[in-house]
């Protein structure tokens, strides 16, 4: 395909789906006309007549009134009256700028219609069906990764030219190359790395690819979801990345396979945090995240959706401050990974939410490298706090020296923890077992991670201790189990959908994940982790991620409302604004939790 405005055909929908020769035809028959800026569409009634497809420019279409229905830009389709059954066919048309279109004749068209039938289904949807279709497909938070990706990309060896990488690319229409060696990703090669490295630097055409690729680029596994790609996307100004399965390659998104129009709300957030310059810009940013948040739950997302889009402002604000910080404070001394523990390290972050944070260190450090890191931590924290994720209430933040530590000393905490575990070292080790890293090196923490597990698992009377510490959450269940509230202060005849709905479903994730050596931090990953582990039963296991979804869900509709009427969120839910129905099933949800934790007291399931 010599035209450069028909680049854009073979990808477009309906005509992917068409055979090759059939497509080879429609090409051959399309007419091209040029348009300049304010001319109409319909000078070409008189030569020909069919559905016109939009290559480059833009075009104003109008009812018979003159009403404007719709501005239609590159990749759009129309068609004069009769042609369509829908909304698509217009009386009028005129291009607001210079455009190219592309006619596909009437007979044509409607022989496609009846010999092919998922043209003739791509016509014939009525516009209702359409947006809503829309709707599903461009709701990035509902689409997994692997059905965003193209499968099995194009690969090459380090070893290869670039010149034979630059023919491979030309030849196969394709913007990069994944490098792989002994079956691993190795990097990636774009045509920009082809263009500002090798073209503007006048390198060899036998340079080998292994020189000029990104090595060890940043990569995605299959579980990840359609906004996971949007955010590290926008983060990082990255337009391809690749997407791995047990370390080996399994495909790659780019850009183009997203658009902002196909972009969540959050991406905007996100890419205003990646970009801001200031604490107070940043702070700008996160003041948008109410509203955010009311929308994604008017919109019907699920509560893990919503808590797993906010927790990536939350990420992106703290790595933009850690990066404010090193602007200030000059390069960090040593290597250093900030975490967070909490709900921004389980990414279950709602409208209310503190800060839980820590920094580990490299071993070896001066006293001069290790006095660096104090005035570092207290500027992230206090970035942080204004941003509105406010001071941890029990100083559980990288700005207390004991909470920023060299990486041998935070191997002693948890050590000794798990050997003599007190009821201190049981609450700090629930906390610090929830830890993410958010900036840095996370190879520092990565080996703390898998060791303390196997160690903690290993010790029975440690995670005895624990599973006695994760039951001293209780449910809000009364006499013959009906809802029992708060019966005095502020909150009375509220029910705490965190302390008494949320966590002891978080308890309960974190000791099936300390029982399967898990290394997932997120509290729905963990049970579903158990029940793939048969460290729970699988009906009991379904039974509780049901309750979970419920309360969860119950309590981030009751912050969108707070927030809706002016208020500030919080956890407490009056049982009284709920219906019957309502009540019911929160009461049963409920039920269905305390049942688990008894089953963990009895040691059945997680201990036994």
């Amino acid at each position: 395909m010599t035209d450069p405005t028909l680049s854009f055909l073979p990808h477009l929908s309906p005509y992917d789906t068409l055979p090759e020769p059939v497509f080879v035809d429609i090409v051959a028959r399309l007419k091209r006309f040029e348009l300049a800026a304010g001319e109409k569409v319909y000078a070409f009634d008189d030569r020909l007549k069919g559905l016109y497809i939009i290559a480059s420019g833009e075009v104003s279409v109008r009812d018979e009134a003159g009403n404007e229905v719709s501005l239609l830009q590159r990749e759009n389709s129309f068609a004069e009256r009769g042609l369509l059954r829908d909304g698509r066919a217009v009386t009028s048309a005129q291009a607001t700028k210079d455009t190219t279109l592309l006619c596909l004749p009437r007979d044509l068209f409607h022989k496609l219609r009846a010999e092919h039938e998922p043209f003739r289904r791509f016509f014939d949807r009525t516009r209702a069906d359409r947006t809503r279709e829309a709707q599903r497909a461009f709701d990035l938070t509902n689409v997994r990764v692997e059905t965003l990706m193209v499968a099995n990309p194009m690969t090459c060896p380090p070893s290869m030219t670039i010149q034979d990488a630059a023919r491979l690319m030309r030849d196969r229409h394709i913007s990069c190359l994944c490098v792989v060696e002994n079956d691993a990703l190795a990097g990636i090669l774009t045509l920009r790395d082809l263009s500002n490295k090798a073209l503007a630097e006048g390198l060899a055409l036998d340079t080998p690819v292994h020189d000029l690729m990104t090595a060890n680029p940043r990569t995605l596994p299959q579980s990840a979801i359609g906004s996971d790609v949007l955010h590290i996307m926008m983060e990082h100004r990255l337009a391809h990345l690749p997407i791995v399965s047990a370390d080996k390659l399994v495909g790659i998104v780019t850009q183009t396979d997203l658009t902002r129009f196909q972009a969540s709300n959050t991406a905007g957030l996100v890419s205003d945090a990646a970009r801001a310059e200031s604490v107070d810009a940043l702070a700008k940013v996160t003041a948008r995240i109410p509203h955010l948040l009311v929308q994604l739950v008017a919109a019907g997302n699920r509560h893990d959706v919503v808590t797993r889009m906010i927790t990536d402002i939350a990420d992106v604000v703290t790595r933009r401050l850690l990066r404010l910080a090193e602007d200030r404070f000059g390069p960090p001394p040593a290597r250093y990974v900030w975490l967070a523990c909490g709900s921004q390290g389980r990414q279950e972050q709602t409208g209310v939410s503190d800060q839980d944070n820590c920094l580990i260190l490299e071993d070896g450090l001066s006293q001069n490298d290790l006095a660096y890191f104090e005035p570092f931590a207290q500027f992230v924290s206090d970035g942080l706090d204004a941003c509105g994720y406010v001071y941890c209430p029990g100083d559980m933040m990288a700005t207390n020296p004991r909470w920023r530590q060299p990486l041998s000393v935070w191997r002693d905490y948890f050590q000794q923890w798990i050997k003599s575990p007190s009821k201190e070292a049981q609450m700090l080790a629930s906390v610090m077992f929830d830890l993410r890293p958010i900036g840095g090196d996370a190879s520092l923490f990565e080996g703390l991670q898998t060791d303390t597990l196997e160690a903690a698992a290993a010790n029975s009377i440690f995670t005895a201790h624990m599973a006695s510490n994760a039951l001293t959450h209780a449910t809000p269940l009364g006499l013959l189990r009906g809802l029992a509230t708060i019966r005095s202060g502020e909150h009375r005849d509220t029910i705490d959908m965190k302390l008494n709905g949320v966590v002891p479903v978080v308890d309960l994730g974190r000791m099936y994940a300390l029982q399967g050596k898990l290394d997932v931090v997120n509290t729905r990953a963990r049970v579903e982790a158990a029940i793939a582990s048969d460290i729970i039963s699988e009906s009991g296991g379904h039974d509780l991620l049901d309750a979970y979804d419920l309360v969860a869900q119950s309590r981030l509709e009751h912050q969108a409302t707070l927030i809706k009427h002016g208020e500030a969120p919080n956890n407490f839910l009056p049982p009284a604004t709920l219906s019957s129905f309502e009540r019911s099933h929160l009461r049963d949800a409920f039920v269905v939790i305390k049942t688990m934790q008894s089953a963990l007291m009895q040691g059945r399931g997680v201990l036994g």
